[in-house]
């Protein structure tokens, strides 16, 4: 059915459903911010109660007007009206994107009111559907006043701490570990092959065999090392995958030059690349880490430098 046919009482029914709609997805925001972010959470029960007021209201009115039975419209019963996305976001959703979509449910929501309140005549119809229009319009106000109170108890300033924390522990920490592994373990045979064959193309295939074997390697590793439900640290496999791909990306790196077929070419490069490699380390480990800058880059290039020339003296014997 379209928009345009729809009676009052089709009206008044959709609005009853996409109330109750948004209030679910309002509750699974906060269900999913809960642990980590309970300011946001906090926001979000708010919004859901606003909407389950909303649709008493609508009910209360409906039932007056036409009686108990109410018939199931939802939004996707209507052709070309507005659809929610945000059921499948619920879960695992960051606090900054839960609210930029709730502020575009709220514009939609408004947007909704203020037309069906122009296609109807009842009165008392009527001037609900504006009500609840202005009220939408209100949400974002309501949203800021919550949030500025928040701020002001510092509680907000602890949520962007612990996402931090969050984001180093399943996000940082793993991908680190696995560059690091990616970049230095892998030179050793790298660079073995490398004085050893003096053979761009045999290098090439052992640094790539040594960097995906590392990294399938690693991401089994970290993903069946904790299953992050004590530690927080996350799902296995998101952090099993990062610690793979950074792995592999890291080995990958200093492999690619040899692609090259001029050796002493490819080797510098090699070299560069791999400097540049532990550069980025360094820069990680001092930026996330809380690492000073001369220690995070005298580790690493120790770490490198070892690595390096155990490979050269293994090839070079």
């Amino acid at each position: 059915m379209n928009f345009t046919d729809l009676s009052e009482q089709q009206l008044l029914a959709l609005a009853i459903s996409a109330e109750e709609e948004d209030g679910r997805i309002y509750a699974d925001f906060a269900e999913s911010l809960r642990g980590g972010f309970p300011a946001t959470a906090e926001l979000f029960d708010e919004m859901a109660r606003e909407e389950s007021g909303h649709r008493h209201r609508l009910i209360d009115l409906y039932r007056t007007r036409f009686g108990e039975h109410i018939p199931l419209i939802r939004r996707a019963d209507v052709r070309g009206f507005y659809t929610r996305r945000s059921r499948l976001l619920g879960v695992g959703i960051r606090p900054e994107r839960a609210r930029a979509e709730a502020a575009q449910m709220e514009i939609q929501s408004r947007n909704f009111y203020q037309n069906a309140a122009q296609r109807v005549s009842d009165a008392s119809v009527r001037q609900l559907l504006g009500d609840l229009a202005a009220e939408e319009s209100r949400h974002e106000s309501l949203a800021e006043g919550i949030n500025a109170r928040q701020a002001e108890e510092g509680q907000i300033a602890e949520e962007h701490d612990s996402a931090r924390r969050s984001f180093v522990l399943r996000i940082v920490q793993p991908g680190l570990a696995g560059l690091m592994d990616g970049s230095v373990s892998t030179l050793a045979p790298l660079f073995a092959a490398a004085f050893a064959t003096s053979n761009t193309t045999e290098t090439f295939k052992i640094g790539l065999a040594a960097s995906v074997g590392a990294g399938i390697s690693m991401g089994f590793a970290e993903a069946l090392s904790d299953d992050g439900k004590i530690s927080g640290r996350g799902g296995p496999i998101l952090r099993g995958s990062v610690c793979g791909l950074m792995t592999t990306f890291g080995g990958i790196g200093h492999t690619l030059p040899y692609l090259i077929h001029d050796f002493r070419l490819a080797t510098g490069i090699a070299f560069v690349v791999v400097l540049i490699e532990l550069a980025v380390i360094s820069w990680i480990r001092w930026r996330y880490m809380e690492t000073s800058p001369l220690a995070a880059t005298t580790q690493v290039a120790i770490g490198g430098a070892l690595v390096f020339a155990a490979g050269w003296l293994i090839g070079a014997a």
